[in-house]
């Protein structure tokens, strides 16, 4: 097979069912181009197990997965659409699990396999639902435990230090003021922050119109203090603007060349101002969300409108953060309730030895 065609099958997933599926996700679903590059490389790595897999479900004479030769994924890129689309569907349980063990001894996380796992769900539901198999093969495993691991976040005194950290006597000083003052005021993703535009954000109304996850769209109320930060920067953006003739008007957080800033300038900023802030560089733009998020319900938010302010479908996702706060309240409790500091001494039976002996 020629090379050019072997790259073109790596980055296409050579099966139909699957590029149906990803159309499915995109337009239909909504999902995000990077999200459906997710599923696909996922779909592309179990086709490659199964293509590599005797049809009975044994590993014995696995070959290893990925094999590269002269740079280029070659593992199941000597196999026909067909083919490819015919393993996909003749899947059974066994060889699903096999699957996982086969993840699992490669050293994979349980997170990791749990996605992996998902996506095959999602899969094979889609092929159900367009009638190409009677049953989903996934449905009879369960998502292997994870450990829950609660969620960063920074104390209030901690993100006041890192807000004032940029200057704003420049305009990128004044942009990423505005963007950190707006990803803590709002708990808004960096994904939806680097999409806004200009007339997402209501001044008069103080709100900001969201585009979330899967296209859907919030309102969410925006502090004063970020708003005059956005203003702020604003005046220096429109000057610029002026002197630009490839400027984008319509976008709100713009970089030096008046584009549309990316997710990953937005970490590289904020690494820098950790760095002059003092704080921890393994913080995170997302742990200005759940600062948002655990600093609302510590402060009396209740979780459904916490729910509908960072944009979450469930509530037990947003749920993780009670587990937080209610971290918070205990140790409030343990210092400042006066019965709990007694010691248990006080309720340690007091007994008396006579001459003769008794208590």
């Amino acid at each position: 097979m020629p090379m050019d065609q072997i790259n073109r099958w790596t980055m296409d997933e050579s099966s139909a069912i699957v590029e149906q599926f990803l159309h499915y996700l995109k337009f239909e679903k909504r999902f995000s181009e990077h999200t459906a590059k997710c599923y696909g490389a996922d779909l592309s790595q179990f086709s490659e197990f199964l293509l590599n897999t005797p049809s009975d479900g044994s590993s014995s004479d696995l070959a290893p997965l990925g094999h590269h030769e002269g740079g280029v994924a070659t593992a199941v890129a000597t196999q026909t659409e067909q083919e490819v689309d015919q393993r996909l569907l003749a899947v059974d349980v066994d060889e699903a699990r096999t699957y996982l063990a086969y993840l699992n001894e490669k050293g994979y996380s349980k997170a990791t396999i749990a996605r992996k796992l998902a996506t095959l769900r999602s899969f094979y539901k889609f092929v159900v639902k367009t009638g190409r198999r009677d049953s989903n093969p996934l449905t009879a495993i369960r998502t292997p435990k994870q450990e829950k691991k609660l969620p960063r976040f920074l104390e209030f005194e901690e993100v006041k230090r890192l807000l004032e950290t940029p200057s704003t006597d420049s305009w990128l000083g004044a942009r990423d003021r505005a963007i950190l003052e707006t990803l803590y005021s709002t708990g808004i993703r960096v994904s939806e922050l680097v999409g806004l535009n200009m007339d997402d954000i209501d001044f008069l109304g103080e709100v900001i119109h969201i585009r979330g996850k899967g296209k859907k769209e919030r309102i969410t109320p925006i502090s004063s203090s970020a708003l005059q930060a956005i203003q702020h920067y604003m005046e220096y953006r429109n000057r610029r603007s002026q002197s630009n003739s490839h400027f984008d008007s319509k976008v709100l957080f713009v970089n030096k060349h008046g584009q549309r800033l990316s997710t990953r300038s937005v970490r590289r900023k904020m690494d820098k101002y950790l760095k002059t802030a003092g704080l921890d560089p393994a913080i995170s733009p997302h742990t200005l969300r759940h600062s948002f998020a655990t600093h609302m319900l510590n402060n009396g938010a209740d979780l459904r409108s916490v729910q509908e302010l960072l944009g979450h479908q469930s509530l037990s996702t947003t749920q993780v953060y009670t587990h937080l706060t209610t971290k918070k309240l205990k140790e409030v409790y343990d210092n400042a309730h006066p019965r709990e500091n007694m010691t248990q001494d006080s309720y340690a039976p007091e007994t008396s030895i006579g001459n003769n002996g008794h208590a």
